[in-house]
């Protein structure tokens, strides 16, 4: 049991690596091209795939939509109902399909060609050529084996276009497309990267069947290579390899598109205010205190009157603000020690002669993390919320930073 627990990891992390080897070869410039179609997308990456590949399209659309590229899921059944009024004119579609001949995603096509939404497919077509397979030696073969569509499962799953979708049934074939996997979108055109039939070409240093590709991969914009050399199903039934490298696909657009728009460690913080990971990027200004639950007082001030508003607000401190901006800070420690050292006579001091000067502050739009760091360095309780101008916008105490689990 243990050597097939290793065999599927094997050959899914064999596929992984053949993905990437096509993302940086003879798929970059069809990788890029997707990716500039979601970067100058107007409205949102609407997501769609059936079955193993519908739940991968989930994970991707919320990847994506985390990452700082709005994105959502469509259920190919459920736009067959209504739910394609989700997609409009400015969005662009990026659709999953092992096979490229999902019936429910096939019907959708008509009305994205209608709408003139770009398509970005992932099918297990093999368009960038043979996938790699490892042979005994450990170097890698090409296999010989090809994904076809035949002529008779054209006749009984034709195109659903008319008119409308551009594209006539039966040409699937004859669909061109270019050395990156992109497909050229003159079907009248006879393709120069497809041989006729039973004629063999070159590529890659060798000569190679005819190939067909899919239905979906056809009518793409651009169509995205997730073939894979075997499924890590023991019955090469189940989807495995091939799931996994669609989603590596997706985390692969995904990343790209988040390091084209600059997203931040900030944006994500802003994307992401729940649960651990929100607590962990919470802002300081999320957890200050602020307004009437400022302890504050006046340089001119007197002791008791100092003492009142830190027992009143229950921070054990008070800022000193004069004009708005900060001028010092009094915590319960500045008042033990000056007890020590001048006794009763404390009482007759004012707040600013009683002041800490200059204390440490934080920008509320600081993390959480970076407030508890200063914290532990000065070895503090509190820190003064000022914005650049030194006027006082809350106060973050210790006791806030506890819910955020970073204690």
């Amino acid at each position: 049991m243990r050597d097939t627990g290793e065999n599927v990891v094997r050959i899914e992390a064999e596929a992984l690596g053949a993905l990437a080897d096509r993302i940086g070869g003879p798929m970059a410039e069809a990788f890029q091209r997707a990716v500039d179609l979601m970067f100058h997308c107007a409205g949102r990456v609407v997501v769609t795939g059936m079955g193993k590949s519908g739940l991968i399209a989930r994970k991707i659309a919320a990847t994506l939509s985390s990452t700082g590229t709005p994105a959502l899921y469509l259920h190919p059944v459920e736009a067959l109902h209504g739910d394609l009024g989700m997609v409009v004119r400015g969005d662009v579609v990026l659709a999953l399909s092992a096979s490229g001949e999902t019936e429910e995603i096939l019907a959708l096509l008509a009305t994205i060609k209608r709408l003139r939404v770009p398509l970005i497919t992932m099918t297990g077509d093999e368009i960038c050529g043979s996938v790699p397979t490892r042979g005994s030696s450990g170097q890698a073969s090409n296999s010989e084996e090809r994904r076809t569509v035949s002529a008779g499962a054209q006749s009984q799953n034709p195109h659903p276009f008319d008119s409308l979708g551009s594209l006539r049934a039966g040409s699937v074939s004859q669909q061109s497309r270019d050395k990156d996997g992109a497909p050229m979108l003159d079907n009248d055109r006879t393709p120069a990267s497809v041989a006729p039939e039973g004629q063999s070409r070159a590529a890659g240093g060798g000569a190679r069947s005819t190939q067909n590709i899919s239905t979906l991969a056809g009518a793409a914009d651009v169509a995205l290579d997730c073939s894979v050399a075997q499924e890590a199903c023991a019955l090469g039934l189940a989807p495995t390899a091939s799931t996994t490298t669609m989603l590596a696909l997706g985390d692969a657009l995904a990343v790209t598109l988040s390091e084209r728009r600059g997203f931040k460690e900030e944006d994500f913080a802003n994307l992401h205010p729940g649960g651990k990971l929100g607590k962990r990027l919470a802002r300081v200004e999320s957890l200050m205190h602020s307004g009437d639950a400022l302890p504050w007082v006046a340089p001119a001030a007197k002791m008791p009157d100092v003492i009142y508003e830190m027992s009143r607000k229950k921070l054990g401190v008070t800022a000193v603000i004069e004009g708005g901006r900060l001028v010092g800070i009094i915590s319960d420690g500045d008042l033990r020690r000056l007890l020590e050292k001048r006794g009763k006579d404390v009482m007759d001091l004012t707040a600013g002669e009683a002041m800490t000067r200059e204390p440490k502050t934080i920008a509320k739009e600081e993390f959480a993390a970076t407030a508890i760091a200063v914290m532990e360095e000065k070895k503090i309780t509190s820190l003064i919320v000022v914005d650049r101008e030194r006027r006082v916008e809350g106060i973050v105490h210790l006791h806030d930073l506890w819910t955020t689990e970073l204690i």
